[in-house]
């Protein structure tokens, strides 16, 4: 069997993985594994003849009354035939193949005993990789109401997001009624699971299902799904293939995520070193290798979260700093702001704020480069504050919309299709000063989302804080910082609440910025904007890369499927 050395390369993508075990699935129940089988093996029984086997037992446990009579299912006409079987394979129903039940919920005081008398199944015990047996089962009284699910049945989960699940119990079990079961007589189970997981049966699972919000396919519509059946020796020769194949598969995918966590597990260790030393020799060994160890998006948003740290730290601009020795210091600037801000006071152009206690040593995360400073954002900020803490009287279609914390995205404000409006009075009264200096972040519920204010007309609820900066203070630099991991890790640290997460006021106040000089700060987001958009060249190329590896994958599926009579 060479299936697979067409896609040794393609299933190094995980998800890959999964459409190729629905190629060998779909294959499989056409006999395209088996075409060379069947060469040597001339003289098998036709499938009919099995058919009528099946029907004869059948009967004969009918008679002995081990199972219920049902209705007679109608046999395969002409016009439901999905596609052409091999010589000596017929279409039936799943319902032909044995017989079919729904499980039922006793009431609860009949289901009762957790001593393992038999265990009842829902939906969350089955999936397509394994069958879970909870402790909790029927006592004798339930399972006389229920419905016993012999050993070696095919469990279906026939309802819900989880509808098409199934496997094979290999115990006796019962279960409720969101399962549908069949019990194959004279042919191998695992031959039935193999058809009822393939992507054809699948299909029909979903074509014959009602309801929209909630799919379910109830028994009757389950049992009469086209059945392909081969001649049992055959049936035992298929679950061979495909378990052979399905092993080789998940090696590929077992390799493919140790390969995957290797290399994350370098990226982060470079990351890190560049963190911690940042030196020429490490930022040029990791460009040379961007495309190599960047090919992930998970990998380009750690890139992303450390260039801003690094940012933060001043290590993007050791540079720019030796080849601009004069710029005035931090200081400087600090005691300018402070002047400015002691005048709007005496002006009544701004209120006074409390005092915030002095920063400690222990509070101090890194040493900082020559020339910067620590301080807090309320020593930046002459106006700090959040939306109204109410219901504002909403209007159809009023001038001003109510934003809250989640409609600052990416920098700016975002009015979506369920953002409400307010009526310009409703505006005014609940007003705040925002103008071109502000910075929005959402400190309610989603934490660590900013956006720039730029004259929109939006009224602000208590999730959007807002502060003013003075323009001694570069806004995008102070918006770089936001986003950065050393911010939102302050954020969550000392947010409250347990469900609902709220940084407070007073915390945004008292956030520790590392200010750079002006200049510097410039030169920093042009730095991270370039890298930034380094990141975007890469994302752009995962992205493309993905595209063309599942047209590739795609590609090989049809090449394979359309050939496949030489396997």
């Amino acid at each position: 069997m060479h299936l697979l050395k067409h896609f040794n390369e393609l299933t190094l993508h995980p998800k890959n993985a999964q459409e190729l075990k629905g190629l060998i699935l779909q294959l499989a129940i056409r006999g395209k594994l088996t075409g060379k089988w069947r060469e040597e093996n001339p003289n098998l029984q036709n499938a009919s003849s099995l058919l009528k086997q099946i029907q004869k037992e059948k009967e004969l446990l009918i008679k002995d009354k081990k199972i219920k009579k049902d209705k007679p299912l109608p046999s395969i006409i002409y016009d439901e035939i999905p596609y052409e079987l091999p010589k000596k394979w017929i279409w039936c129903r799943l319902g032909h193949t044995g017989y079919t039940q729904t499980g039922s919920t006793p009431p609860t005081k009949d289901h009762k005993n957790f001593g393992n008398f038999i265990p009842f199944i829902g939906p969350a015990h089955i999936s397509n990789l394994m069958m879970k047996y909870p402790e909790e089962g029927l006592s004798e009284l339930g399972l006389s109401i229920g419905r016993l699910i012999s050993q070696n049945s095919l469990m279906m989960v026939c309802i819900g997001g989880s509808i098409g699940k199934c496997n094979v119990n290999e115990i006796d079990v019962s279960c409720n009624q969101q399962i549908n079961t069949v019990t194959p007589i004279s042919i191998p189970v695992i031959y039935v699971k193999t058809v009822c997981q393939s992507p054809y049966f699948q299909k029909f699972v979903i074509d014959k299902s009602s309801g929209s919000a909630t799919p379910i396919i109830n028994k009757g519509k389950w049992e009469m799904i086209p059945f392909p059946l081969p001649p049992l020796e055959e049936q035992k020769a298929i679950v061979e293939v495909v378990e052979t194949l399905f092993k080789e598969v998940e090696q590929l995918e077992q390799l493919t995520d140790e390969r995957i966590k290797l290399k994350e597990k370098f990226v982060i260790s470079a990351l890190n070193q560049l963190t911690t030393n940042n030196t020429k020799k490490e930022w040029a060994f990791l460009q040379e290798h961007f495309p190599v160890f960047f090919d992930k998006k998970n990998n380009i948003k750690k890139l992303r979260e450390t260039v801003l740290q690094l940012a933060v730290q001043g290590k993007l601009t050791t540079d720019w700093r030796a080849n601009n020795p004069n710029i005035e210091d931090a200081t400087v600037l600090l005691k300018r702001i402070q002047k400015e801000k002691a005048q709007l006071i005496k002006d009544k152009k701004i209120k006074r704020e409390k005092a915030l206690p002095p920063i400690i040593k222990d509070e101090i995360p890194y040493v900082l480069p020559k020339g910067w400073v620590w301080c807090q954002l309320q020593d930046l900020e002459y106006l700090l504050g959040d939306g109204i803490h109410g219901t504002p009287e909403y209007t159809q279609n009023g001038d001003y919309h109510f934003i809250n914390g989640n409609n600052l995205t990416d920098g700016a404000i975002e009015i979506k299709s369920s953002t409400k409006t307010v009526s310009k009075d409703e505006f005014l009264k609940h007003k705040r000063n925002l103008n071109d200096r502000t910075i929005l972040v959402s400190i309610n519920g989603t934490i660590g989302n900013t956006a720039f204010y730029n004259n929109e007309k939006v009224m602000l609820g208590k999730s959007a804080c807002y502060f003013n900066l003075f323009t001694s203070v570069d806004k995008y630099y102070i918006r770089q910082l936001l986003k950065s991991k050393y911010f939102l890790d302050y954020a969550f640290e000392s947010a409250t609440g347990t469900t609902i997460k709220n940084v407070s006021l007073f915390t945004m106040r008292s956030f520790i910025i590392p200010l750079p000089p002006f200049e510097e700060q410039k030169a920093i987001v042009e730095k991270v904007n370039a890298l930034m958009g380094l990141c975007d060249v890469l994302e752009k190329e995962v992205k493309q890369s993905q595209e063309q590896s599942e047209k590739l994958m795609q590609s090989a599926l049809r090449e394979v499927f359309e050939t496949n009579n030489s396997l």
